[in-house]
């Protein structure tokens, strides 16, 4: 037995033992990490090391645990939603959905609450420059991705006229997605301006988050609170829809609701909690009541990130799933379920709900496409209707239920959401809303190519093969 062959064999019963020793893996991810290492033991253990364990460490955990007792003991129970809402306010078909979300984070429906839709990226660059203009007291944002394009710039410009004036602002941007604009000028002129500045999972120490955590953990949430009265949800970062550092894929098609009401002081301790991560400041001044608006609908907010319960997206998606009669229509550009969502949407389907689904038919990642076409057999069989967008990437992250209940946000239905990245939606009730959004999604379907049981049936064997081979290690991309 040669060296080579002993040190294979010693790399995949080690990280084996690991594996099997790790009680948040599901089988099939389990499964796939062994067939990875087998197959490429030398690949598969940097890749492992990387990107294997989905934990930001012991340390961080307890801290977000603090965290979470903090923020919660200083909204008390006026910010987090009154459970009695779910019986008094929303519908029983949807109760199940609801209530699960409360689950998550501790916040139960508000009632009193107000929506827009936003109508293109210009308008919500307009109104949020404006509702950022005409602030008094405070202006919170949290992006993903913020760029230093005309959306990006015209954004932090609005925020330092504010701070200018004595409006207290604060933005966090994320490490990674934000990186360019965190060594920027405009970061620094912002700073200079008296805006205060955080970065959220920065990496600084790259070799010490590779091996206590894992560099593709990202903060993927999108909110802007302004005074405590309004905040924007939905699944636009602050980006021109060109989206210059992947301008092939291009335009970047987005949705995003301005809110009014008491669900504003639920995004607004979403934004608390991870300031007090990222800066240690105490959420006292940053979480504040708003009063509910006449003909208001119920809303509540979720956020999920790795430090919440495991799966708890996956099971939101398959009991909003549950909750559906007539007909569910679902947007997102990254489609790579677990088997909880999987199964549901055919469930769905088979039951005799119209289940449709529009992904882009363009997509910025050849490894999630390749997954994502290999669940369509499955899809088609059990009667949901796919669709593909094709005049850019279809970025908008969308559910709407019988025409009545919605869900929007940052969540994609893809293991990285489910798992890895803090995420934040809201979820309401609302057949305004939801008839506006469902007209925006028929706006998408109108710009789509319906994909049907034969056209699968033609696509050759090799990409077959590889759309199958690559959902294989789904459970681990």
């Amino acid at each position: 037995m040669n060296i080579a062959l002993i040190a294979h064999i010693a790399v995949v019963v080690g990280f084996t033992i690991r594996l099997m020793l790790r009680n948040d893996l599901s089988p099939p991810a389990r499964l796939a990490w062994i067939i990875v290492l087998i197959l490429l033991p030398v690949f598969g253990t940097i890749v492992y090391v990387l990107f294997g364990e989905v934990d930001l460490g012991r340390e961080a955990r307890a801290k977000q645990r603090s965290i979470h007792d903090e923020v919660h003991r200083a909204a008390g129970g006026q910010l987090m939603g009154d459970p009695e809402t779910l019986t008094d306010q929303i519908s029983a078909a949807f109760r199940p959905v609801f209530g699960y979300a409360a689950s998550i984070n501790g916040f139960h429906p508000t009632t009193g609450n107000q929506g827009e839709l936003m109508a293109h990226a210009a308008e919500t660059r307009t109104r949020m420059v404006a509702d950022i203009d005409a602030a008094t007291d405070h202006v919170h944002a949290l992006y993903y991705i913020w760029l230093t394009d005309r959306t990006g710039t015209e954004m932090a410009e609005a925020l330092m006229r504010a701070a200018q004036r004595g409006v207290t602002c604060r933005v966090l941007a994320d490490g990674l997605g934000s990186r360019g604009l965190i060594k920027s000028e405009l970061w620094r002129r912002m700073g200079a301006a008296g805006v205060h500045l955080a970065v959220a999972l920065p990496i600084t120490r790259p070799i010490r988050t590779i091996l206590t955590s894992r560099l593709d953990m990202r903060n993927h949430r999108k909110i802007t609170v302004i005074d405590g009265t309004i905040t924007y949800c939905g699944s636009r970062n602050t980006a021109d829809p060109e989206f210059r550092p992947k301008a092939k894929y291009g335009p970047w098609v987005d949705i995003m609701l301005r809110l009014t009401g008491p669900v504003v002081a639920q995004n607004q301790l979403l934004f608390a909690s991870d300031w007090m991560r990222a800066t240690g400041e105490p959420p006292e001044a940053l979480a504040r009541p708003c009063p509910p608006l006449p003909d208001g609908f119920p809303a509540q907010a979720m956020g999920h990130g790795p430090t919440e319960r495991r799966s708890s997206t996956p099971q939101l998606f398959a009991t909003a799933l549950a909750c559906a009669r007539e007909r569910v229509t679902i947007s997102t550009p990254y489609f790579v379920p677990d088997a909880t969502v999987l199964e549901a949407l055919c469930a769905a389907a088979y039951r005799g709900v119209t289940v449709t689904l529009i992904f882009p038919q363009k997509n910025d990642s050849w490894v999630v496409a390749a997954a994502s076409h290999s669940y369509y057999r499955r899809l088609l069989q059990a009667g949901c209707i796919v669709h593909e967008y094709e005049p850019g990437l279809l970025h908008a992250k969308t559910l709407v239920i019988d025409g009545a209940a919605c869900l929007i946000g940052s969540s994609n239905i893809d293991i990285r959401s489910f798992d890895l990245n803090f995420e934040n939606n809201i979820l309401l009730e609302d057949p305004a809303i939801a008839k506006a959004i469902e007209a925006r999604q028929a706006d998408y379907i109108l710009a789509s190519r319906q994909v049907t049981l034969s056209d699968v049936d033609a696509w050759p064997y090799h990409r077959r093969i590889w759309n199958n081979a690559v959902a294989t290690v789904g459970p681990i991309l």
